[in-house]
């Protein structure tokens, strides 16, 4: 029979926590027979969980590694003896106004960061309180003269009281367009789109991510949106150009003659604003004459793309010779794929098109 322990209780709450950021596998250590925080961790994955359990060995360590869906699997799967039973409903009635808050507290950081401010928070504090299987809420943010609507969808755990946010309806309204386009992004554990993002993509820029593979691995990549295919439900489908296509934008950057190159912090802002899809603001040094103009990040043509104070685009020599470099490169790419890769995850179709730029984000 495997030991029993007593668990704290800002342990339980902990763990409710991490379950819901999806830290679903825990080592906790068989020593102590008294478990609190600094005998238990969490992992998103079993390899790192594992990985840990056997780096870990010792006199005083010793940790079993589990698989959990909810608190209440977490207690029952660490061994409590006679007393489970009566510390389950115990939790239940005793902290289901604590798992509230801090449910509330995590869903109202995860509005916060995913761009929809803070406007949110005594509505969503309302509907969690409800209990009602599942809700939204709605936000509305003007981007220049453009405005984007979103409806927010949070849907209760069938295993626990806990709520989770798992997508955003958008519709983006343009003065040029007489109907709004429409695009359902959906949350995921990490890596976000978040609404200014989503703006930025439904204008047809790129934004830079890192993303995650269904088998864990990380990996980064500019994303951008197929305006001529769409998913079973209507979406837009998403191209990807990882890094393996060879885009590089400080390399595009220096290509051009912008003021803002010259120092290591403007620099470092300004490549930041374009990995977030912006159109962004940059100052422009030719002949000894300074001249405002506007550029934002090409992956698909190894670019950067020039517009001038009026919003039009300028065709300079040196952007011409880049574009031309990167059609050149993408021919290459195609000819290095390696046996059984895929050649639509490294470079877009032939013939694809951006749909025209429907706004201006600064």
């Amino acid at each position: 029979m495997e030991k029993e322990h007593v668990i704290a209780g800002e342990l339980i709450e902990l763990a409710q926590i991490e379950i819901s950021k999806g830290n679903e596998w825990i080592a906790y250590n068989t020593v102590p027979y008294f478990l609190d925080k600094a005998d238990i961790f969490f992992f998103k994955n079993n390899d790192e969980a594992f990985e840990f359990s056997n780096n870990n060995i010792s006199e005083f360590d010793d940790y079993h590694v589990i698989n959990v869906k909810s608190v209440q699997d977490f207690l029952l799967q660490i061994p409590y003896g006679n007393s489970i039973a009566i510390q389950l409903p115990n939790f239940s009635n005793k902290n289901l106004s604590i798992m509230n808050e801090k449910n509330y507290d995590y869903l109202k950081n995860q509005i916060k960061y995913t761009g929809f401010g803070e406007g949110l928070q005594n509505e969503l504090k309302e509907k969690i309180e409800k209990q009602t299987p599942e809700f939204q809420l709605y936000h509305s943010q003007k981007f220049g003269k453009d405005e984007v609507s979103a409806t927010l969808h949070f849907k209760k755990s069938n295993e626990s009281e806990m709520y989770f946010f798992n997508r955003y309806d958008t519709a983006l309204k343009t003065e040029k367009d007489a109907e709004a386009m429409r695009q359902t992004f959906y949350i995921n554990k990490e890596s976000n789109i978040t609404l200014k993002e989503a703006y930025n993509l439904m204008n047809g820029r790129s934004v830079n991510k890192d993303l995650t593979t269904k088998e864990g691995e990380k990996y980064n990549a500019w994303v951008q949106m197929d305006f001529k295919e769409t998913d079973n439900i209507g979406n837009f489908k998403m191209k990807q150009f990882h890094q393996n296509y060879g885009y590089n934008l400080e390399q595009a950057l220096s290509k051009l003659p912008i003021k803002e190159l010259s120092t290591d912090a403007d620099k470092a802002a300004l490549m930041l604003s374009l990995q977030k899809g912006n159109r962004q603001a940059a100052t422009f040094v030719q002949d000894g004459k300074e001249q405002k103009q506007y550029i934002e990040a090409n992956p698909q043509f190894k670019s950067v793309t020039v517009y001038d104070g009026n919003m039009q685009r300028v065709n300079n020599q040196a952007q011409k010779e880049k574009e031309s470099q990167g059609q050149g490169t993408k021919q290459n790419a195609k000819k290095e794929l390696k046996p059984g890769e895929d050649e639509g995850e490294a470079a877009p179709r032939n013939g694809q098109k951006s749909k025209k730029k429907k706004g201006v984000s600064v």
